[in-house]
């Protein structure tokens, strides 16, 4: 049996193989290369395409055991965000939406909703020092379709879905800034 020269090409190949295999080292490259699809600014969905809410039903927990009722945000804009601490695309576009928080948390409704333990999404925020509250869903959701994550939706005072991007993005974008601050204006 006949056994080849092992490349310089080989070794490279093996060693990117094994990172992408081993948990502790795949997660890390993942949100690496998510943050930078994260640069790109979701874009408000043409007039046709924005759904309008009609149903407020939808009850939300914080880790305090308070109940969130939908109802709240009615006459807001508001930013929900559906997102998981495992999940790679979440954790790449977060700290472009605490930026977001930071300045614009009093002026219009943010929710960050997680199917995670609050001991997990606790342990999370407080690792990146995150300061926005987190909900669980309390009662079933029938208002938004979610089957992947991230998914963030951005509503105008009307209940007009304006914005339905999937997928890791730059929340403080200026085209977002603007969006909001001429909904606010509204």
């Amino acid at each position: 049996m006949k056994f080849r020269k092992i490349k310089f090409k080989d070794i490279i190949f093996l060693v990117v193989l094994a990172i992408l295999i081993i948990p502790q080292t795949r997660k890390p490259i993942q949100v690496f290369l998510n943050k930078g699809l994260a640069l790109i600014s979701p874009s408000v969905l043409a007039e046709e395409k924005q759904k309008e809410i009609t149903s407020y039903n939808w009850q939300l927990k914080d880790n305090q055991g308070n109940t969130f009722n939908f109802n709240e945000t009615k006459g807001k804009v508001v930013l929900i965000n559906f997102w998981a601490t495992w999940c790679p695309p979440c954790i790449a576009e977060m700290p472009s939406l605490q930026k977001l928080y930071n300045d614009y948390n009093d002026k219009i409704e943010f929710l960050f909703v997680t199917d995670d333990w609050f001991k997990e999404t606790n342990a999370f925020l407080e690792k990146h020092n995150y300061t926005f509250k987190v909900y669980r869903p309390a009662s079933n959701n029938g208002i938004f379709k979610v089957n992947s994550i991230p998914r963030t939706f951005l509503i105008d005072k009307n209940g007009k879905i304006i914005i339905d991007e999937t997928g890791a993005a730059n929340w403080n974008s200026d085209a977002i800034r603007k969006t909001i601050d001429e909904l606010i204006q509204q």
